[in-house]
């Protein structure tokens, strides 16, 4: 497994898994997918604020749309 940070790139095992992790590392399996994130990663409140609003935008267009979908159903039956 790999331990990556910037352009720090480390070959570790699971021994020193912890150690990295904590120090904000990512733990990356042999497999390429991450199997922990860096201790102490945040998201900035702005983007926060956008996903947020993007979530409310989506749910709200996914209830319309399971609502018209239930209506064609009901129509073409």
């Amino acid at each position: 497994m790999k331990a990556i940070k910037g352009n720090k790139v480390y070959t570790i095992d699971e021994i020193q898994k912890v150690m990295y992790q904590v120090q904000g590392y990512d733990i990356i399996g042999d497999d390429g997918k991450v199997i922990q994130y860096g201790a102490g990663k945040t998201v900035s409140y702005e983007e926060y604020k956008a996903l947020e609003e993007k979530i409310f935008k989506l749910e709200k267009e996914n209830k319309k749309l399971k609502e018209e979908n239930k209506e064609l159903k009901k129509a073409a039956n």
